[in-house]
């Protein structure tokens, strides 16, 4: 059985220090860039996506009608319960990994691996399925131009052909430009996610021109039976009882998937390393991008669902079709131009995000090692984040895969709830640990969060759970064969460091960064002292 330094195996954590001294000490590790707008363009760059351009509309034709802008208050306050509790464990542990490293520290390694294989699945999945997006609003942009491809070629564009060949190499070019570097990726990203926010708010502006309030009623249709073939949700197979679409459990199912379009504010955390004054930037950074995005997304849905009746809404491109239908032409290009920005931030955030967590699982051993290694020629982890963008462009050539969507909701979910219960865990455990935000109203917020996850989860379909549960089992299966065994934290006195990490004379490792810029550190309990606010 392989050792550890707490003599544990399967339940061996991570202890804090080792989780900075990794970080401090080693040569690969990642140069800190992002500042606190850096941190709000790059949660804006993923979480304003498809979610936007058309999420809403196929949920409201087909799930909850106009009250689909009460599915996305839903999902907001899950999601904005969810960040309070990430902000604080990312100001915590301020380490590249997210949730991965906050569960390796907090609950043990056996289920850090577990989240970081969710995680896995939610990223690759999202990288995958909105690139073949993509390609179908580069086809209907083309169409917007008048330029018509041939019947021959269109056919490997669509979102559904068998074959795409679009998808595939906007994974290619994109998967370069994060190899190549962080810092260049910036700055395309920050200048995209400007034009497309003002598209975004240039549509919201027409589409307000354009509202028939009698779009609005009525605001919950009446339930409809599911179809004999149709997938129920768990909570419908729980109670023997199929819930169907519309109504009011139509708004929690429509809120279920609609998580999918905020997913992108844990992906932040995943940038700590490259954050400058982490415990501070990434909390604010955080914070402020759900609740920008959540007040687009809501002003978006209620123009949307306002312009046209609810059951026209369910096409492949609802926010363009809405604005041609009520005569603004001009406009439906505009947003077709939006959404293939706003789409590609999307698929370069979630490399990005995919390439720090394969980085961390690298350096951590659970991954092959060379995935945990710095570029000399890049100064990123070019070996993760191609690892990331070969696996998307892999599932992106599987012709189903928009048929997936629910996957990476239910795998970021399911971080959520870990991240829930590292907040109510970690103030046990090790309450003197420095805190750049701390969630409010403990343990009620932590327990509100967990309670809204578990439910949104409840309404996710069988099928949806049965290809999750699958995965998790193949994690469980590469765990116990391979990352057990190769564990850093196993394997700590043995560990292969590479020459430029060990000092020539000690052989031990020697600290490449400051010892000040990141660290553990404990403040012992202050008793609360009357008055003192009003002094300081």
């Amino acid at each position: 059985m392989a050792p550890s330094a707490n003599g544990q195996t399967v339940g061996r954590r991570l202890p804090v220090e080792s989780a900075f001294t990794r970080v401090e000490d080693a040569r690969h590790r990642l140069p800190r860039l992002f500042g606190r707008r850096d941190l709000v363009v790059l949660g804006l760059g993923v979480m304003i996506g498809s979610g936007i351009f058309s999420i809403s509309g196929n949920q409201a034709a087909k799930v909850a009608g106009p009250a689909v802008i009460l599915s996305f208050v839903i999902a907001a306050i899950v999601c904005v319960l969810a960040a309070a509790c990430y902000a604080e464990l990312s100001s915590t542990i301020p380490v590249s990994g997210s949730a991965y490293t906050f569960s390796y520290v907090t609950f043990g390694e056996m289920w850090a691996w577990l989240v970081g294989w969710a995680l896995v699945l939610e990223l690759v999945t999202a990288a995958a399925i909105v690139a073949r997006v993509w390609s179908a609003y580069f086809l209907a942009t083309l169409d917007g131009f008048g330029v018509s491809l041939p019947a021959g070629v269109a056919q490997f564009f669509g979102p559904d052909a068998e074959v795409n060949l679009v998808a595939p190499v906007l994974l290619l070019f994109l998967t370069a430009m994060i190899v190549t570097g962080t810092k260049l990726s910036a700055r395309v990203l920050t200048v995209v996610v400007i034009a497309k926010v003002a598209v975004i708010l240039l549509v919201i502006v027409v589409g307000a021109m354009h509202i028939d309030t009698g779009n609005y009623q009525p605001f919950v249709p009446m339930a409809r039976a599911a179809p004999a073939t149709a997938s129920p949700t768990l909570l419908g197979w729980i109670l023997d009882s199929s819930f169907g679409s519309f109504g009011m459990m139509g708004i929690f199912t429509a809120a279920s998937s609609i998580v999918f379009a905020y997913i992108g504010f844990d992906l932040i955390a995943t940038a700590s390393e490259d954050a400058r004054n982490p415990r501070k930037t990434v909390p604010q950074g955080m914070l402020l991008g759900v609740g920008a995005v959540t007040i687009l997304y809501i002003a978006m849905a209620v123009v949307l669902v306002g312009m046209r009746p609810y059951g026209e809404l369910g096409g492949s491109a609802p926010v363009s079709e809405a604005l041609a239908a009520v005569g603004v032409g001009w406009a439906a290009k505009v947003v077709n131009l939006g959404a293939l920005l706003a789409l590609m931030t999307v698929i370069m955030v979630v490399l990005i995000a995919q390439s720090r967590v394969l980085f961390n699982m690298g350096r951590d051993g659970l991954l092959p090692k060379s995935l945990g290694r710095v570029s000399r020629v890049y100064s990123s982890p070019a070996r993760a984040a191609a690892a990331a963008g070969f696996a998307a462009l892999a599932l992106t050539l599987y012709p189903k895969v928009l048929e997936l969507e629910e996957l990476l909701v239910i795998g970021a979910l399911f971080c959520f709830a870990f991240c829930a219960i590292g907040v109510l865990t970690l103030r046990r455990s090790e309450p003197n640990l420095e805190r750049g935000f701390r969630v409010p109203m403990v343990p009620l917020i932590p327990l509100l969060s967990l309670g809204a996850t578990l439910w949104l989860m409840l309404n996710l379909k069988t099928s949806t759970w049965t290809k999750f549960g699958i995965w998790m089992l193949l994690g469980l299966l590469i765990y116990g064969l391979y990352g057990r065994w190769h564990s850093r934290l196993a394997n700590e006195d043995s560990w292969d460091y590479d020459m430029a990490d060990t000092d020539p004379g000690s052989g031990r490792l020697q600290a490449i960064r400051p010892e000040s810029e990141l660290r553990a550190v404990r403040t012992p309990p202050q008793k609360p002292t009357r008055g003192k606010h009003m002094r300081n």
